[in-house]
Order: structure tokens, then sequence, then C-alpha cells
């Protein structure tokens, strides 16, 4: 089993940026694909990004293509959400969650089935 935990999240101004991290324990992450979604209040959980096992494919939501990078860092069991040009719209819990495959087609990636772990989540607010 995987514990996943999230940091980096606070309070940043609109265009500013926050990078996010999720520590993983338990087991090593490089076993998992990677994908972080966020749920802003009275909304539905949605798709942020994902990330191979490897690292080599990533997939975003195309709202958030060109502001946010994935990453990840399988020596240190960490993957990473860097957030540039923040917006008010990006106020949200975000979570991370690990998949055991990357999934074929990569759109498939964008399912919260896809992914078996979750972590609890951590608020980003964005004043404007």
């Amino acid at each position: 089993q995987v514990q996943l935990v999230e940091l980096g999240g606070g309070l940043a101004q609109a265009g500013g940026s926050l990078r996010l991290s999720c520590a993983a324990s338990g087991r090593a992450l490089s076993n998992y694909a990677m994908g972080w979604f966020r749920q802003a209040p009275g909304k539905e959980r949605e798709f942020v990004a994902a990330i191979s096992e490897s690292g080599d494919s990533a997939y975003y939501a195309d709202s958030m293509k060109g502001r946010f990078t994935i990453s990840r860092d399988n020596a240190k069991n960490t993957a990473y959400l860097q957030m540039y040009s923040l917006k008010p719209e990006d106020t949200a819990v975000y979570y991370c969650a690990a998949a055991p495959l990357w999934a074929h087609p990569t759109q498939a990636m964008a399912n919260s089935y896809e992914y078996d772990y979750w972590g609890q989540g951590t608020q980003v607010t964005v004043s404007s």
C-alpha cells in the first residue's frame, strides 16, 4: 500500500506560482503512474495532470497546459506539480494520486478510477 501526502499548498496572488509536492511512503513511487486532481468548492473533482512511472510521458488537462508542469523524482519518492500564472479559478483542494499502470489511451489517465491511492489534499487559494 502507498501513503501519499501533499505539501506546498497555500495562498498565492494571481499571476504567481506555487509548487506542490506529493511524498510517497510504503512502496516505491517508481511502481506507479502519478496524477494530480483538484476540487473547487461546489464543483466535481477534475483532472489536472498525470505522469508515467518513469516520467517520460505526461498528460495535461487542456486548461492547465502551458501553465502547470508535472514532474517526479523517483529517487526521492516524490511527485511535483509546478503551477505558474495562477488564476483565482485555480483555487481548489489539490490531490495527488497513484495509479498502478500508465493507461492506454493516455486520455484514460484523466479518469479517477485509474488511481488506487489518494492523498488527503492540500488547499491552494489564489487571490485576485
